[in-house]
């Protein structure tokens, strides 16, 4: 028998779902038909734990149909997501929700303060993604380079040494990495960390156009 608590409860919930689903996918939102792989769902988890937080609603299609989980084995695929495909391991919160006979779970993802999260792909490869707008994308070398680098200490002053000012007098327009890497001659490596220092001080900024990383000067 269901109770007066418990209905007012699943109307509660409808209405909540609705308001959230009436904003779409967006940056800090993303919808979940079904969760049958965990790797899949790994990398919504790392690229809202590298860029600001998200939520995923899980049992809600694309077109914002609610449809429901399955229960017991998605619960545990979404946490073998969060837990084993991760690294390191990422915080999510799991809450349930009920609407129209059927189950939701909303993921809610914190932004990380230990970046990068990575997430296992389907080769095995680690990798950390990012989200741009209602994408997860594989972070740039220079971002990845970028959040290592956030971990530690920043420095009061930007020291500009040949190398530096050789790849900002290059940065006449947005460029690719391997582009710069080609016009400074420099060591990949060597660019990589220095787009990640400038980009850190606020000199160098990065854009995704075209699926392209884009670097230029601020």
């Amino acid at each position: 028998m269901v109770t007066f608590a418990a209905l007012i409860k699943t109307m509660d919930d409808k209405r909540y779902l609705l308001s959230l689903i009436g904003e779409g996918e967006h940056q800090q939102q993303d919808f979940k038909y079904r969760v049958d792989d965990a790797r899949k769902l790994a990398k919504s988890v790392s690229a809202f734990a590298n860029t600001d937080g998200g939520r995923l609603l899980i049992g809600v299609r694309d077109d914002g149909f609610i449809a429901g989980v399955r229960k017991e084995g998605e619960i545990h695929v979404m946490h073998q997501a969060a837990y084993k495909y991760c690294q390191p391991e990422a915080s999510v919160r799991f809450d349930t929700y009920h609407a129209e006979g059927r189950t939701v779970v909303i993921a809610t993802v914190p932004p990380s303060d230990k970046k990068p999260i990575c997430a296992q792909d389907e080769d095995g490869q680690m990798r950390a993604y990012i989200r741009i707008k209602d994408e997860n994308i594989v972070a740039s070398p220079v971002l990845f380079k970028l959040m290592q680098e956030s971990q530690q200490p920043q420095g009061a002053l930007l020291t500009m040494d040949d190398d530096i000012c050789r790849l900002l007098s290059m940065m006449n327009e947005p460029l690719t990495l391997n582009r710069l890497v080609k016009l400074v001659r420099l060591p990949r490596p060597k660019v990589v960390a220095l787009l990640a220092h400038l980009i850190r001080f606020g000199t160098v900024r990065w854009d995704y156009v075209d699926q392209e990383f884009l670097f230029s000067l601020v």
